[in-house]
């Protein structure tokens, strides 16, 4: 079954107002951020879709207040794609797909990256495989959208700031709407 944008919509309604794992910031306004930040630095529309999408599964997979407290990797970035690949490109899929291992590659090829991530995301990070070793992140750069997927990765790990004024939501399901009918048309 295919997420509508209503169903996206629904999503985040229900469920947008959980924290976001251990950081100052819900749901909705990480996934706003994210988008936010996307937009800033002049990402297409897919990259910006990513951005805004990159955390579904995190809504389609409810585990509780902070899973990884609880030792529990829920998977999000495969989690949301079922419901998504029907109606979006590789150029939306791939870079969700893809950002918990760009976390690990970035751990492996910048030596400031780690000390730079919150609590949360250094008890993920332990739980989704540890840094890459230098041969893997080779291989995971080689990838299709891999560049992309680092790029949503940074911006994942900004967007995660008390009050950060973004547009709304109906600004980004825009966006979503967009690359959903690109991709219909395509």
């Amino acid at each position: 079954m295919a997420l509508s944008l209503d169903d996206i919509r629904a999503l985040f309604e229900r469920h947008g107002e959980l924290a976001y794992s251990g950081e100052p910031v819900t749901q909705l306004e990480h996934a706003l951020q994210s988008g936010t930040l996307a937009e800033a630095e002049g990402a297409s529309d897919e990259l910006v879709a990513a951005a805004f999408l990159h955390d579904l599964g995190h809504l389609l997979n409810l585990q509780g207040k902070t899973p990884t407290q609880q030792g529990i990797d829920d998977l999000h970035q495969y989690f949301a794609l079922p419901f998504l690949r029907p109606v979006l490109p590789e150029a939306v899929l791939e870079p969700i797909r893809l950002h918990v291992d760009a976390k690990r590659c970035l751990c492996a090829i910048d030596a400031a990256y780690f000390g730079q991530l919150s609590a949360d995301s250094v008890r993920s990070l332990k739980l989704q495989g540890g840094v890459f070793s230098d041969e893997e992140a080779e291989a995971f750069r080689r990838k299709p959208y891999a560049e992309d997927a680092l790029r949503l990765r940074r911006w994942d790990d900004r967007a995660k700031e008390r009050n950060r004024a973004t547009p709304d939501i109906d600004h980004y399901l825009g966006v979503v709407e967009r690359v959903m009918r690109g991709h219909a048309a395509a």
